[in-house]
């Protein structure tokens, strides 16, 4: 086993620069997810770790060995493609033992090691098949199987479930995430669905046009998004966000007032605070941390457009008086319905601030919360240094 460290990475598609300066530590044994929307560049950066893309600047190290103009064959890698792209033609067996095959690995060996992916993998009944005789989780089994059997420093998985139905995912999530308990190999996870990343990873590489955005736990994400990216683009559905003014009232202390809210707020922060800079800031609030109250005690007000009832929970999707669109989720059974008036309140402890240039002025966290956020990192490092496996 082996970590990742990517050091100023740098790629262009002709003029277009895809990869801006990458730089990123991934410890041994760590499940790391890219996650972004399409076009950030995380397919790009795993097919440059792969060696698949030629890199126009930076390096790449796996282990304490320089890999960055290695050929792919070469890197110890081994990885999950989207398609599957399994042999036709040939057995599972088959496809689990070509490369080792063409490799000159003893057959002696190949048996013991395609034995061992199919007990993992629990695929063993299914290895006289072909491909076209599985199922769609059956046949990304057989793929992943075919990176296990190589016994690779590092796995890269390019999106292995989109193709899978919404079921089929969660089961496939479950036994991923136990992979990777079982081998404690490094893995590298691409995917543009946040429940994946947030539910599979150790931490989390946020990518926004080419650069990282944040690299940190699903919970740090969630609760301590560093910039507006990361707290527009976590979380489903997505943070709302209100134009406002603020000024320092303590040492921690700011307050966030301006012509939507009725009532100014006062927020506890991290550390002690300068004067914010000159310009409009951002509150940005998660649509389960905003209450109903009556309208005197109320921060904006609204109309009701639409509620989604989901069950347990329900979206209410409603415009302010100024035009702006918000989302707020409420108990399932809430009696609120489309065109009412509602007033809305957002408690300080769960705001969020972001100063003109879109940087988050780091707020002070509840004890649970924060007790949450450090046993979710503490699992992490645990995992990096192999205590878990």
């Amino acid at each position: 086993m082996a970590g990742v460290q990517i050091n100023q990475l740098h790629k262009k598609f002709g003029d277009v620069p895809v990869l801006k300066g990458v730089d990123l530590e991934i410890a041994d044994g760590e499940f790391v997810s890219f996650l972004g929307p399409s076009g950030c560049g995380k397919t790009t950066l795993l097919r440059s770790i792969a060696g698949l893309e030629r890199i126009d600047a930076g390096a790449v190290t796996l282990g304490a060995r320089d890999i960055t103009t290695l050929q792919p064959a070469k890197r110890d890698i081994a990885m999950v493609f989207q398609n599957y792209a399994l042999y036709p033609h040939m057995s599972v067996y088959k496809n689990l033992s070509f490369g080792l095959s063409l490799n000159g690995v003893p057959r002696r060996e190949i048996e013991e090691r395609v034995q061992n992916a199919a007990r993992i993998l629990q695929i063993t009944e299914l290895l006289k098949r072909r491909p076209k005789q599985l199922s769609g989780g059956q046949r990304q089994r057989v793929a992943i199987g075919r990176a296990i059997v190589r016994d690779p420093k590092l796995f890269l998985l390019d999106e292995p479930l989109s193709n899978l139905d919404a079921g089929l995912r969660v089961t496939m999530r479950v036994e991923l995430a136990n992979l990777h308990k079982r081998l404690g190999v490094t893995m590298i996870y691409v995917t543009h669905d946040q429940v994946e990343a947030m539910t599979l990873s150790n931490r989390v590489v946020v990518l926004d046009k080419g650069k990282v955005a944040q690299f940190g736990t699903p919970l740090e994400l969630f609760y301590a998004p560093e910039n507006l990216f990361v707290a527009g683009f976590i979380g489903s559905p997505k943070m709302n966000f209100l134009k406002v003014d603020a000024r320092t009232v303590g040492a921690r202390q700011i307050e966030i007032s301006g012509q939507s809210l009725g009532l100014p707020i006062t927020v506890e922060m991290r550390s002690e605070l300068k004067e914010p800079s000159a310009g409009q800031h951002t509150l940005g609030v998660r649509p389960d941390n905003i209450e109903f109250v009556s309208e005197a005690d109320a921060h904006v007000h609204g109309q009701v457009v639409l509620v989604e009832r989901l069950g347990t929970e329900s979206q209410v999707h409603l415009t302010l008086d100024d035009g702006q669109q918000f989302t707020v989720i409420t108990r399932g059974t809430h009696p609120v319905v489309a065109n009412d008036r509602v007033h809305l309140r957002f408690p300080a402890q769960h705001c969020h601030i972001f100063n003109p240039e879109g940087e988050a002025i780091p707020r002070a966290l509840d004890a649970e919360t924060r007790s949450l956020i450090d046993r979710q990192k503490g699992s992490q490092q645990a995992t990096g240094r192999g205590e878990d496996q």
